[in-house]
């Protein structure tokens, strides 16, 4: 049976040039970045030139980035360490409603540890209410997360208006970012956006997992979570985990941002057109979503009874975000959608490797599940 991997958003296949990348630096290039002799030399201008190689795909320095294992630890270690670093200022923090888990578990701990953490409310569509934040927004505001993307709808959210209000209402305050599934998507120029941090991703793009960076802006202090080396300015220290750096590095440098683009945009359209010709279906994501992600729902059939049964087609999606194994959708909650739209919901995710065949596997096995399983 053919496979038809439609959930690029949980994570994606490693590019053969990554996966190569990754094999030599494991296999030929094994030193010890820290090291002082010529192996450990040699594997530490590798991930040098890893670092140069993110920082131009952002327009930054590459002073300003540091290698995490991914998105988790790297929003982890901005709310944590934003928070820690930055309490004597103040102690609000304020995240959006629709954040991925590893922002708003860390925020939900942050209030556990006695953080003012508020939480701003989005539209239908799962856009932040930019009035309802700036009535957030104090002296005491210390940081405020939102997403770029939402991983589990596709919704671009005004970044740089956003952070205009943040530092117009609390100057004091940082801005971060998870650009985690915008990222080598749509161009990101975190100076332009006016954002003090970010946080990127290697697995979303065709890198392998455990690799990921936050830029970090000059002047932005944030502690780190661990301790133990002299590594990234103590702010990440450990040994660098060269091979997935490597292969971080690679999967960038192949990333075609507008050819990429221009292949997804064709895909959404043409899967939407033909989601549109089967009763039931409901598209949960805005109509100026990123075109990598669709939500839908399809009435009468639970999320996870649909995710199987198109398995079973060799469609493989996701019924919301990897990282929420199954539960409810707080994000489509957030978004005010009925709970028979929450419960039915799946999400489709491209890649740069798809193609309309994907799509009409799905629709076949769409179609049969409404057959077959729908509650009439």
């Amino acid at each position: 049976m053919d496979i038809h991997y439609l959930d690029n958003s949980a994570t994606t296949q490693v590019c053969e040039a990554a996966a190569q990348a990754a094999l030599d630096m494991m296999r030929l290039n094994y030193g010890n970045p820290s090291s002082l002799h010529g192996l450990g030399i040699k594997a530490e201008e590798q991930v040098e030139a890893a670092r140069q190689a993110v920082a131009d795909s952002l327009s930054v320095d590459s002073k300003n980035i540091i290698f995490t294992s991914g998105g988790t630890e790297g929003n982890n270690t901005v709310l944590f360490g934003a928070a820690q670093a930055l309490s004597r200022r103040g102690n609000r923090i304020i995240v959006s409603a629709v954040e991925h888990s590893s922002v708003y578990e860390s925020a939900k701990r942050l209030s556990e540890l006695g953080y003012d953490v508020v939480y701003a409310p989005v539209d239908k569509s799962g856009t932040v209410d930019v009035e309802a934040l700036i009535e957030l927004l104090t002296e005491k505001t210390i940081l405020v997360s939102i997403m770029t993307v939402n991983n589990e709808t596709g919704t671009i959210q005004p970044i740089e208006r956003i952070e205009k209000l943040v530092h117009k209402y609390s100057p004091e305050a940082l801005f971060h970012t998870d650009a985690v599934q915008a990222y080598c998507k749509i161009p990101l120029k975190p100076k332009k956006l006016g954002v003090d941090l970010m946080t990127v991703s290697a697995h979303k793009i065709h890198g392998a997992k455990g690799s990921g960076a936050i830029y970090i802006r000059d002047g932005a202090r944030i502690l780190p979570l661990l301790y133990g080396g002299e590594q990234q300015k103590k702010l990440r220290p450990g040994t660098e985990s060269s091979p997935l750096i490597a292969a971080f590095a690679t999967a960038v440098v192949h990333s075609d941002i507008f050819q990429n683009s221009e292949h997804i945009k064709k895909l959404n359209a043409y899967a939407l057109e033909r989601l549109a010709s089967i009763d039931g279906v409901s598209i949960n994501s805005p109509p100026d979503a990123l075109p990598y992600i669709i939500n839908l729902s399809v009435q009468g059939i639970r999320s996870e009874t649909m995710l199987h049964h198109l398995e079973s087609f060799g469609v493989y999606v996701s019924s919301s975000s990897a990282c929420a194994k199954g539960k409810r959708s707080y994000v489509l909650e957030a978004m005010g959608l009925p709970d028979d739209r929450i419960d039915s919901s799946i999400r489709i995710s491209f890649s740069k490797y798809n193609t309309e065949a994907d799509i009409d596997a799905l629709i076949e096995g769409i179609e049969s599940g409404v057959r077959t399983l729908q509650k009439k």
